[in-house]
């Protein structure tokens, strides 16, 4: 099969999406079929939207069976899916819809009627969860599609899923109760939020933050944040790290946590969950569809900054109630699919419409 991908900037090992999208292209080779990656320019929106022309002529003479495209793109090719060939199926993968991010009214409306008419434009969807699904079907038939659900596996080289007893040794070992947030540094994955539900903890706790700055004046806000709220000796930005590096962190980490303002699925609450740490998500997404309230997890309001004090201060106090919670966490990541399942799903969906 002859498949084309298109993404934003390089198709590198980013978190969420990105992750999800290279994974898939390195299944679907792995199956022998043949992949062409073509790379828009990253840039705000409206650039994008300008992009159209350049995008179409990119995209008209490609030979290929099918066509994805990561729905991230949709500005850049809201003009150019109804000028392609109609033999050649286009599908969408959707992470998360941008017109459900935290936008003043007159953009979020904006940006939501450009992506529905991109939606309408495809032929096919492949989901990272039925939440996400239940998003598109809000604007548009949600069908032909394959729901895919991410995969937390790749850590299999850096021990996990991890065994009982490092999840007891961890919980009984001594320093700070120590939590990890993983993602990209930008207003939607909310560590504002976060910070402001740990400030309230009473207790000795640290917080350690990995990801890339996306938004340079939002990271600049959390340390002048963390300065008002006088924990920023209790909080470290790493930036992005080797899959060495994060495995450290999350190995010596008691809970995961990322409260996002919406998150489709959460690919990092997956992975966390190999090393035996329970996650701490938001009700707002598709992260309900892997976190079970308090039995392997915490799902909360993201606007409720006290909910995240309510779930932290239990364990801050008594680690030992970690052990159900960590026990859990790692049994519900040993049951997740994994990226071959992920991918072969896919894959037999694309089969089907070639």
């Amino acid at each position: 099969m002859q498949v084309g991908l298109v993404v934003y900037g390089p198709l590198d090992d980013r978190s969420g999406g990105y992750r999800y999208d290279l994974e898939l292209v390195r299944g679907l080779r792995a199956a022998g079929d043949d992949v062409t990656v073509i790379s828009l320019p990253e840039r705000p929106y409206r650039h994008r939207l300008r992009d159209n022309v350049t995008a179409h002529a990119r995209l008209r003479s490609l030979d290929v069976d099918v066509l994805l495209q990561d729905e991230l793109c949709h500005p850049s090719l809201v003009a150019v899916n109804p000028r392609l060939d109609d033999d050649t199926p286009v599908v969408s993968i959707v992470h998360h819809l941008n017109s459900l991010e935290n936008h003043n009214a007159w953009r979020r409306s904006f940006r939501r009627a450009v992506e529905t008419r991109y939606l309408r434009s495809v032929d096919g969807f492949v989901y990272n969860s039925e939440t996400t699904k239940e998003t598109v079907a809000a604007v548009t038939d949600p069908e032909p599609s394959v729901v895919a659900h991410p995969a937390g596996d790749r850590f299999s080289d850096h021990g996990t899923p991890v065994d009982d007893e490092e999840i007891r040794a961890r919980v009984a070992g001594e320093g700070p109760f120590r939590v990890v947030a993983v993602g990209n540094i930008e207003p939607r994955k909310n560590i504002d939020g976060l910070l402001r539900g740990l400030s309230r903890v009473r207790g000795n706790w640290q917080l350690t933050v990995v990801g890339a700055v996306v938004d340079a004046a939002y990271a600049e806000s959390l340390r002048q944040l963390a300065a008002e709220l006088g924990v920023t000796s209790r909080v470290t930005f790493t930036g992005r790290r080797s899959d060495a590096e994060l495995a450290a962190s999350l190995r010596e980490s008691h809970l995961f946590a990322l409260p996002s303002h919406y998150e489709g699925f959460g690919i990092a609450a997956v992975e966390a969950m190999g090393f035996g740490l329970p996650a701490l998500v938001s009700s707002a997404g598709g992260a309900s569809e892997l976190v079970t309230h308090r039995e392997n997890g915490f799902v909360v309001d993201p606007d409720d900054p006290s909910a995240i004090t309510d779930a932290v201060s239990p364990l801050c106090r008594d680690r030992q109630l970690l052990v159900p919670l960590s026990l859990a966490a790692r049994d519900r990541f040993v049951g997740h699919t994994t990226w071959d399942e992920t991918t072969e799903a896919v894959r037999e969906f694309l089969l089907g419409l070639v």
